[in-house]
């Protein structure tokens, strides 16, 4: 089994749609999670704080970033792999569009943009909450408390290059789950001529909401940092 995974194409493409359907189901609870800071800051900071430095967060997080490596390597493979077997055609499939899109040809690159935006996650959030709990500290390297989550967003949202870098970000994700989603389905053998505009359909629906909720966050807050209406103050 384990030669099947590691020596097989069929296999690595297993590997990436189990780690990438972990790794969409993570960015859904993540998403809704966001959502709820735009209603209650209070309600957002538990939910930080229930995921803070406690043993299953901190389990939660080791498996989370094996994933996201796993995930990343192997895409590094099939692609290495495909651009060996069939030149700049990056990934084979049993049912073709009409015109391969752009973003099956970028996913790649696509995720590049990902990680980058990733690693600009880390160094926002992460480093000054759980990083921060971790290393026994009561504020972080902005003076807030690790667990105010809602202020360090606020914080974040209030300076627009982080909103159009975050929006960048949400963007090349939404480019990379309308072809990942439906590639995940395809290689489970579901994609056929039946289910292939069924699938795609639950693609595009599944990416957009990821990113209208993402988006909606770093907006909303950029727009009360810069208009006292919008925060309620008038």
């Amino acid at each position: 089994m384990s030669c099947f995974l590691i020596n097989s194409s069929l296999g690595k493409k297993l590997v990436m749609s189990i780690t990438g359907c972990f790794l969409v189901l993570f960015i859904l609870f993540h998403m809704s999670m966001n959502i709820a800071a735009l209603f209650s800051a209070d309600a957002y900071n538990a939910i930080c704080a229930f995921l803070g430095a406690n043993w299953y967060a901190l389990a939660g997080t080791l498996v989370l970033a094996a994933g996201v490596v796993v995930h990343f390597v192997y895409a590094v493979i099939l692609t290495l792999n495909n651009y060996k077997a069939r030149g700049a055609q990056r990934y084979a499939v049993t049912v073709q569009e009409k015109g391969v899109s752009w973003a099956s040809k970028n996913m790649l690159v696509l995720g590049f943009i990902v990680l980058g935006g990733l690693a600009l996650h880390l160094f926002n959030f992460w480093a000054k909450m759980q990083l921060t709990e971790i290393m026994g500290q009561h504020q972080n390297s902005l003076g807030y408390n690790p667990q105010d989550g809602a202020a360090l967003i606020a914080y974040t949202f209030s300076q627009w290059y982080y909103v159009v870098l975050y929006l960048v970000w949400f963007a090349a994700l939404w480019f990379h789950l309308t072809h990942g989603v439906w590639s995940m389905f395809q290689t489970v053998g579901w994609a056929n001529d039946t289910w292939y505009p069924r699938l795609k359909c639950v693609a595009n629906i599944v990416a957009t909401l990821i990113f209208l909720g993402f988006a909606a966050v770093a907006v909303i807050f950029y727009l009360k940092s810069v208009c006292p209406c919008c925060a309620g103050a008038c």
